[in-house]
């Protein structure tokens, strides 16, 4: 199995709700972020990614670190994806689906059964952010 390195945000709002994204041409909802360029960080490529997908700019040392975690690739069968997640409080007025993204939504623990996740957001992600 291949692993594909990631950084990704568990983004919430001041009303509890996790931020999801959907990527075009794809079915499942998982946390905005994305693979690293040579030479960045994990906390400089997330932040690199949020401003690509969502508009939202925020320098690195505004990202609280959760920890790496491992799970089976939403989007690529025979993957595995490790991910550096961080965690970041902001307005859902201050993000705008945009870049490669089809669709963004803001959830809640209610809404874990009826939209469609990636395995990292259900094993790992979305417990932090309601944790």
């Amino acid at each position: 199995m291949t692993d594909i390195h990631v950084s990704a945000a568990v983004i919430t709002d001041g009303d509890g709700r996790a931020l999801v994204v959907r990527k075009q041409g794809t079915t499942r909802f998982m946390q905005p972020g994305g693979k690293p360029e040579a030479g960045e960080s994990a906390a400089e490529t997330l932040a690199r990614e949020l401003e690509e997908e969502l508009g939202l700019r925020v320098s690195p040392a505004e990202l609280v670190p959760l920890g790496t975690f491992v799970s089976d690739a939403a989007n690529e069968p025979g993957h595995r994806v490790v991910a550096s997640a961080f965690s970041l409080v902001v307005a859902p007025a201050d993000v705008v689906a945009q870049a490669e993204l089809a669709e963004l939504r803001w959830i809640t623990p209610a809404d874990v059964q009826s939209v469609p996740l990636a395995p990292l957001s259900v094993e790992h992600l979305l417990p932090l952010a309601w944790g």
